[in-house]
């Protein structure tokens, strides 16, 4: 899906709000689009779930977005006949568990289309995902659920099937139901992937914060502006952000063409705008700003003098 096009979750999907990107951008820019469109991740996450809800990293590779105590991961890895797809495929782990280690305390469900048959040992792509997942003690839904162990990629007209998407999980016992659906109407050539998870939402997790371990690491990272790349973070902002024009004029037009404003549905639309003006520029910032680690300064028992 083209960053032009991004809209259409919101216009679509009124009671969610999405996070997420395109990996088209440079292409876009590039001229005219050809062969099959590929790349880009998102997650709709429910309206009034908005408040314990905070976005961790947003990146064409992966998302990841916190709910309450759990991380909510989405992830596409690189396809067979990939440039470096086992070198990517690592970097994407890698940094994934970079950000799951800020937030140690949540439990962790990562899904996605993962392109590797787990199952078959004697390919090394597989086993570098199958290793990450037993490092960090993932659990894989269809294990859990063996009965629903299928074919989640079904081609009728090149005659293909095999599994390649999953769902991976820190906490198994939290998995109540898990299911390969095999819907009516589909217009991919993948099975969506269900699974319903027994959590409670405290009242007091409110106000999610990405630096909750901020205390634990006395480093932190601070970008450095002066040794990015910000034309192209102008470039990929700009698309991004410009999809919201259409979201604002028709948020504008029901305001001042309304007798009775509708309070509820205005405030969650200016909170789905703010929220995705800060996940463009955050993801913006961090393909293509660099940062340097600091020691952060600690102001405890600091006095004042004159």
């Amino acid at each position: 899906m083209t960053p032009a096009n991004l809209y259409l979750f919101d216009r679509d999907f009124p009671d969610y709000f999405v996070v997420g990107s395109s990996a088209m951008s440079r292409h876009v820019q590039e001229g005219m689009l050809s062969g099959r469109p590929f790349g880009g991740v998102a997650i709709l996450i429910k309206n009034n779930l908005r408040k314990v809800v905070k976005t961790v990293h947003c990146d064409n590779r992966y998302v990841i977005v916190r709910v309450a105590s759990w991380l909510f991961i989405n992830v596409y890895l690189p396809c067979a006949g990939s440039p470096n797809r086992l070198l990517t495929c690592e970097d994407i782990m890698n940094d994934i568990w970079s950000w799951c280690e800020q937030l140690r305390h949540c439990h962790i469900l990562l899904a996605g289309d993962f392109n590797a048959v787990l199952d078959n040992d004697a390919d090394i792509f597989s086993r570098v995902i199958c290793d990450f997942a037993n490092r960090h003690s993932l659990y894989r839904c269809d294990n859990l659920f063996p009965n629903e162990k299928r074919s989640t990629y079904v081609n009728y007209a090149l005659k293909q099937e095999s599994q390649i998407d999953y769902i991976l999980c820190s906490k198994p016992d939290s998995i109540t139901n898990y299911a390969v659906l095999d819907p009516d109407i589909n217009f991919s050539d993948h099975l969506p992937l269900y699974a319903k998870i027994s959590c409670t939402l405290l009242s007091q997790m409110t106000d999610v914060n990405v630096h909750d371990n901020d205390h634990d690491d006395p480093i932190v990272k601070h970008f450095r502006w002066d040794h990015g790349d910000l034309s192209s973070y102008y470039n990929y902002t700009g698309d991004g952000l410009h999809i919201l024009l259409t979201n604002i004029d028709d948020m504008l037009s029901q305001y001042y063409n309304t007798d009775q404003v509708d309070v509820n549905n205005l405030c969650s639309c200016i909170d789905s705008i703010y929220c995705h003006i800060v996940s463009v520029l955050q993801s913006g910032a961090n393909i293509y700003i660099s940062r340097s680690a600091v020691k952060k300064i600690s102001n405890t028992g600091a006095r004042m003098k004159n």
